[in-house]
């Protein structure tokens, strides 16, 4: 199939693009393509205008600043993978982008379409969850910075107004010596996943003095698992530990679909929080 007729545009720099938006109704963002693309084709989404991130200039790349990850929304998921700033300081996310997809997708795919579209299964708003990213989106206005928190508004619609444009991503990474684990379990490798999770340990003199665990593909956005964070400070860091945590992971609220039920989901949610954990565990310890 085909897309139906619009007006493409080009701009180079982040306010060329704002300016488009505020000027044009019925407009696209083209950040990486990867689902924007057969939407187009099928013709789910019919845009007068499509507006082309590719050659704008300043946002994408990775930069450590003052204890900050800071990485530019047109970051392709292939550079995080490669980027040694990103292996050093926050290694889960070179692992879980191993489960998007397959390389030809990652090479497109950015850190920044990703966060926008918000597939509730998709693996970097998990990530962005458990570290407590916070967004700068740049509209006529100017810059405003958003908690990941308040990123998802409701089933893939993020917090962004239809003439603001996401740049950057930013958050505090963990100790050099934290653990981390990543789960994901999906009908074939490459699919969006029926439930993933991501775990990061801090652990002193063998017990637990910070946690983050966050959900994906459960809910409508991801679940950050507050109760079973809370749960875990001052504990050991051991299975029996581990399996308090994936027990709360049961309870959350879940969604069902054509492929799994919410029953299904919340089980599975408990058995991969608690590999994640024993994951993370483990690299603390042998840290």
């Amino acid at each position: 199939m085909k897309p139906a007729p619009f007006i493409y545009h080009n701009p180079l720099t982040p306010e060329d693009a704002v300016s488009l938006l505020a000027s044009n109704e019925e407009a696209k963002i083209l950040a990486g393509g990867q689902s924007l693309m057969p939407m187009l084709n099928m013709r789910f989404v019919v845009p007068d205008h499509v507006i082309d991130l590719n050659n704008v200039t300043g946002i994408d790349g990775v930069t450590n600043r003052d204890n900050l990850l800071e990485i530019g929304a047109m970051t392709r998921q292939c550079d995080l993978m490669a980027n040694d700033l990103v292996k050093s300081k926050a290694p889960i996310i070179p692992e879980a982008l191993e489960h998007v997809g397959h390389f030809q997708t990652r090479n497109r795919c950015t850190i920044g379409g990703s966060l926008c579209h918000l597939d509730p299964a998709a693996e970097l708003p998990c990530l962005m969850a458990a570290y407590d990213a916070n967004l700068t989106v740049q509209g006529p206005e100017g810059q405003r910075e958003i908690p990941f928190i308040e990123w998802p508004l409701a089933y893939m619609i993020p917090n962004l107004a239809p003439d603001e444009l996401l740049t950057k991503i930013s958050f505090r990474y963990w100790s050099l010596n934290h653990g981390f684990g990543f789960e994901e379990f999906a009908r074939r490798h490459g699919d969006f996943a029926i439930v993933a999770v991501a775990a990061l340990l801090e652990v002193d003199d063998g017990k637990i003095t910070r946690a983050a665990i966050s959900i994906g593909g459960a809910n409508i956005s991801p679940v950050r698992l507050v109760k079973a964070e809370e749960a875990l400070i001052g504990m050991l860091a051991n299975e029996d530990t581990y399996k308090v945590a994936a027990d709360i992971a049961q309870e959350i609220e879940s969604i069902s679909d054509a492929y799994v039920t919410s029953q299904y989901r919340q089980r599975l949610a408990g058995t991969l929080v608690q590999r994640a954990l024993v994951k993370a565990g483990d690299r603390v310890n042998r840290s």
